[in-house]
């Protein structure tokens, strides 16, 4: 969500600020602003509306300060204005925020009778009033008795006009990662933002406060006492986070897939040996993942917001068809307040690309406070939902920069295929010869997903007839279902089309009523054992007029007049069709929104990483 960045050090505070600010834009903003120590003793503010780019036009050249903050928001509290722009100063405190305080209002009025008057409309501000009415001169009791007053999420960066050169932070909830390096002290909300300066960093535990000098960062307990934190290092490299070459973040991540599934896919592959005979496996040893994790179960729940949720459909699905019990998927934001059953013999399998979504922090926390056995689908190492599950599964799909989650995605479905590979194997449902075969099938999806990539220019044309829609419909059964709901979402985030996704077999039961001629229908046709059902389906609305996208296995043979473009798979069996059919989906979205002429990478009113509930 919003996006934080705050320098101390022996540089120009304002370059730092504002290369990382840019670094972070993909978390999607509607606002700018940045802080800065000035010689003159006080704190300087610039902010404004838009892009960070117009800031930039803002920052006098001889702005010279050293130490200083910067943040991109996200309205949630108080809509798109200068007054609302972070960062928010009152008396002698100025800081920058990403969260939500929940309890803001009451703390507003409170604050209010003592004279102090906000001048936006944000709960950030009210923070900023609470620290200073608490401020005695000593900052880190200053914000531990605020931090015992607030209720909601937040990650703080404050500075105060007394304590020069110094950086307060502290976060509960919302993510803080910093690093030491040659030219000072840097934390953000996002390693992106620290990538350039160092590979080596920390991520701030939650109820610690950070000081960060030009020489060292001090991480304290809230009552004082020392701690040292655990320094992690990135794996990849700046040019991942970087365009290279493609006109879009989206583009190119589209394009990683296959890179991204290799990373995923063949460091868990382990040889066996059965009877003289070798098979690949999958093997979680090294992910310090037991088999005994996969026995004894009575249910298991996958829980995950949007593209991640989408994911866990298709998980749902193996999982019930090769470990026959039963598996619910529930949206995070709504699983906490449902008094979900959960016991020892539950696995509850949280899904999020950052490993900081909220609503599924919160699910986890959850789940693990009711005694249930704990799996997480990350991508980012020492993510807040990362530390706090039981086991991890890395996707190692690399930085994800478009807000339109893409190789993430296949990377999370590539998970739960050798999850639930590996489950049917240690509880006997799958022979060493079975499970050997399956994790053939998943490696060969890397050539496969090649090959579709290469037919970029095939799906740019049918999207040039996308872009005067208004409406558009996805179809499908059983795993097209599933893939369905993720292509709707990928249309419609990044094109502004409004889409649905339907079960096909749902048409009768009121979706064939806003078929209407030419609007368009794409209809995923992929699994043999529904293909005649299926075909019924699209019979359906190619009667009402509908303008019909098919995309069908190679042999599917569905007669020409039901479409009016039939996108072909590579050949593979059924139950990996979705990573294919996804990639395909996945560009048709993203041509259909630069041939509109949208922002692809930072659609409207979104954000990358959700950290507010």
């Amino acid at each position: 969500m919003c996006g934080i960045i705050g320098f101390t050090g022996c540089g120009r505070a304002k370059d730092v600020l504002l290369s990382g600010l840019s670094a972070l834009e993909y978390r999607g903003y509607d606002s700018a602003g940045i802080s800065c120590f000035t010689g003159d003793g006080k704190i300087t503010t610039i902010k404004s509306v838009g892009k960070v780019s117009k800031l930039k036009t803002q920052v006098p050249e001889e702005f010279s300060s050293t130490c200083g903050i910067g943040h991109t928001r996200w309205a949630t509290h108080g809509g798109v204005s200068q007054a609302n722009a972070h960062p928010h100063s009152c008396g002698r405190v100025t800081l920058i925020h990403n969260g939500i305080i929940e309890n803001y209002l009451c703390l507003r009025d409170e604050l209010s009778a003592t004279g102090r008057t906000p001048v936006s409309g944000t709960d950030s501000e009210i923070a900023a009033m609470l620290i200073d009415s608490l401020y005695t001169g000593d900052a880190r009791a200053a914000i531990a008795a605020a931090a015992a007053r607030l209720e909601g999420a937040y990650a703080f960066c404050i500075l105060f006009s007394d304590q020069p050169e110094k950086i307060y932070c502290i976060r509960k909830g919302s993510p803080l990662v910093a690093c030491q390096t040659k030219m000072g002290s840097i934390i953000a909300s996002d390693m992106v933002a620290l990538l350039r300066y160092s590979k080596d960093y920390f991520v701030l535990e939650e109820d610690l406060i950070a000081c960060l000098t030009h020489d060292e960062i001090t991480v304290t307990t809230l009552d004082g006492r020392t701690v040292a934190p655990d320094y992690l290092t990135v794996t990849w490299d700046v040019s991942s986070a970087q365009k290279n070459g493609f006109n879009h973040y989206m583009e190119k991540e589209i394009h990683e897939q296959p890179d991204a599934l290799l990373r995923t896919i063949t460091p868990r592959l382990v040889k066996y040996v059965e009877n003289g005979e070798s098979y690949m496996l999958p093997d979680f040893t090294a992910d310090g993942i037991p088999d005994s994790l996969f026995l004894g179960l009575s249910r298991i729940v996958i829980t995950a917001c949007g593209t991640a949720m989408h994911a866990g459909m298709m998980g749902k699905i193996l999982f019930e068809e090769l470990l026959h019990i039963p598996v619910t998927v529930d949206i995070a934001s709504e699983f906490r307040y449902q008094n979900p059953i959960l016991s020892e013999d539950t696995l509850v399998i949280t899904v999020s690309q950052s490993g900081e979504t909220a609503d599924t922090l919160a699910a986890l926390r959850l789940a693990t406070e009711s005694g249930a056995r704990t799996l997480s689908i990350v991508n980012v190492k020492g993510s807040s939902i990362a530390r706090e599950s039981a086991h991890v599964f890395y996707t190692h799909a690399g930085p994800e920069i478009a807000v339109a989650s893409t190789k993430a995605y296949t990377a999370q479905l590539a998970a739960f295929y050798m999850i639930a590979f590996r489950a049917a194997f240690a509880a006997r449902r799958l022979s060493i010869g079975e499970c050997a075969e399956y994790t053939k099938g998943l490696s060969l999806m890397i050539p496969a997903l090649t090959k579709v990539l290469e037919r970029g220019e095939e799906f740019a044309a049918i999207s040039r007839h996308l872009i005067k829609a208004t409406d558009l419909f996805f179809i499908g059964r059983g795993m097209d279902y599933a893939l369905s709901c993720e292509g709707s979402i990928k249309l419609k985030e990044i094109t502004y089309i409004h889409s649905e996704a339907y079960a096909a077999g749902e048409l009768k039961h009121g979706t064939l009523s806003l078929i209407a001629p030419d609007v368009p229908v794409i209809a995923l046709a992929t699994q043999h054992n529904v293909l005649a059902k299926m075909v019924s389906n699209i019979k359906e609305v190619r009667a009402r007029g509908a303008f019909v996208i098919l995309v069908a296995a190679k042999d599917a043979g569905i007669e020409p007049e039901l479409y009016d473009f039939c996108i072909e798979l590579p050949e593979t069996s059924d139950r990996f069709a979705p990573f294919t059919a996804a990639a395909v989906l996945q560009l048709i979205a993203y041509h259909t929104s630069f041939l509109r002429g949208l922002d692809v990478d930072q659609p409207r009113h979104l954000a990358k990483s959700v950290t507010v509930e």
